[in-house]
C-alpha cells in the first residue's frame, strides 16, 4: 500500500540517522556500539542496523537472544553483545548465532566461556540491576584469570544530569577495572548523554542509543530528528456550543468548533496520556487533540485550520510545515520517558524509511 491510502505510519529518516551517528562518534572519538535492542527502539532494528553499517560501528547492543538473531538472519556480522543476563538454556543458541554475552556470576563465566567464547564483564556501579558489584569483582579473581574477559562496562544511572553521580560510578567502575588480573581489550561505560555533557570519551567504545534516533539530552549535541509519526484525516464534523467529544465527554465545545477525526489511536502507540493534552501539525497549524485518545482513532480541532479535509495528513511527531513537535517534547506532555514513547510505537503502524545516505 502506497503512503497516500494509509491510515497512519512512521516516517524514518535513516539519512538523519546516520548523521547523528557520526556526530556522537566525532565527540566519542571512539567507535560506537549503537544499542539496536527493543527493535532499535521502535524504528526496525534491521533497518537501522544497516542503515549505520557504512558508519562502521565496533558492534550492536541488543537485549536479548531474539533479537540477536534477528540480526544476524539479516545478514549483520559484526560483534553483537547481549546486555540482558542470559538464563544457562539460552547459552547453546547464543552461542551458535556468535551473540556475546554480559556475565557476572562464576559458573556463567566458566560455563560459556570454556570453549573461548568472547564474553564481557557486567559491573554494577550503582545502577543495581545486574552485574557484580564494584566492590566485590574481587571474588571472581580466579575466574577472570582463567577465563579473561573480552570487555567490561557499567551503566551509568543519570548521566543526563549533572548531579555527581557519573563520576562516582565512573570511579567506582576504574577501581574495579584495576582489581581485575588483565585489563580487558575494551571497556566502555557511556551512553548518548555521557557523550553528549562531557565530550571525547576516556574508554574504548561508546554506547549511543536513544541519541541516534532524535532524541538528545540537553548536552550541547542536538541530533536531528529521525521519528515523524503521521495519521490521516478520516471524518470531519461541526460542533455546536457545549458539545462533546469522545469517551467520558471530556472535551466540550465553546463556541462552534470543527473536529477532524484521525485514524490513530493508543493501540498504535499514541497515548492515551496525550487525550485533551497533545497536539498535531496540520497544514502548518498546531492543532489540540480534543477528547481522550481511544483505541484506533483520536479527535483533533481543527477550528483554525479551515483548509483541512478528508484525506488530509496530520503529524503527532516530528516535522511538517515547518513546525515540530520534538519527541522529547511530546513524551513531557505525556509525562513518560522518550524511550517509552519511542518503544511503544506499535506493529500496526507502517514503516516508511527515507533513503541513507
Amino acid at each position: 500500500m502506497k503512503s497516500g491510502q494509509r491510515r497512519a505510519w512512521v516516517d524514518i529518516d535513516l539519512g538523519a540517522l546516520q548523521r547523528n551517528a557520526l556526530a556522537i562518534a566525532a565527540r566519542a572519538g571512539v567507535p560506537l556500539l549503537p544499542m539496536v535492542k527493543a527493535d532499535a527502539y521502535g524504528l526496525g532494528a534491521i533497518a537501522v542496523a544497516r542503515a549505520l553499517e557504512p558508519t562502521n560501528p565496533w558492534g550492536y547492543g541488543v537485549a536479548t537472544v531474539e533479537e540477536g538473531a534477528e540480526l544476524r538472519e539479516a545478514g549483520i556480522t559484526r560483534r553483537i553483545i547481549v546486555f540482558t543476563p542470559l538464563a544457562a538454556e539460552d547459552f547453546r543458541d547464543a552461542g551458535t548465532l556468535s551473540l556475546t554475552p554480559a556475565l557476572s556470576h562464576a559458573d556463567r563465566i566458566q560455563a560459556w566461556a570454556n570453549g573461548g567464547r568472547a564474553w564481557h564483564l557486567a559491573i554494577d556501579t550503582g545502577m543495581s540491576r545486574a552485574g557484580v558489584r564494584w566492590d566485590r569483582v574481587d571474588a571472581l579473581h580466579d575466574t577472570l584469570l582463567a577465563f579473561p574477559p573480552e570487555g567490561a562496562f557499567t551503566h551509568f544511572h543519570s548521566a543526563d544530569r549533572a548531579n555527581g553521580s557519573l563520576e562516582v560510578q565512573e570511579s567506582r567502575f576504574r577501581a574495579a577495572v584495576a582489581t581485575l588480573p588483565h585489563r580487558p581489550t575494551v571497556l566502555h561505560t557511556e551512553n548518548g548523554a555521557a557523550i553528549e555533557h562531557r565530550g571525547r570519551s576516556p574508554w574504548d567504545i561508546a554506547r549511543p542509543g536513544i541519541f541516534l534516533y532524535g532524541v538528545g539530552c540537553g548536552g550541547g549535541l542536538v541530533p536531528e530528528p529521525v521519528v515523524h509519526l503521521r495519521g490521516r484525516v478520516v471524518d470531519i464534523r461541526s460542533l455546536s456550543d457545549g458539545e462533546t467529544v469522545s469517551y467520558l465527554a471530556s472535551y466540550r465545545a465553546v463556541g462552534e468548533r470543527r473536529i477532524a477525526t484521525l485514524s490513530i489511536g493508543y493501540a498504535d502507540g499514541l497515548r492515551r496520556a496525550l487525550s485533551n493534552r497533545g497536539s498535531a501539525i496540520v497544514h502548518g497549524v498546531i492543532a489540540p487533540i480534543a477528547g481522550i485518545v481511544t483505541m484506533d482513532m483520536t479527535m483533533i480541532d481543527v477550528t483554525d485550520v479551515p483548509s483541512c479535509n478528508v484525506g488530509d495528513v496530520a503529524t503527532l511527531i516530528g516535522r511538517a510545515g515547518g513546525l515540530a513537535l520534538d519527541v522529547g517534547a511530546v513524551a513531557h506532555t505525556a509525562d513518560i520517558s522518550p524511550y517509552e514513547l519511542l518503544t511503544g510505537l506499535r506493529g500496526r503502524l507502517h514503516r516508511e524509511y527515507g533513503a541513507a545516505e
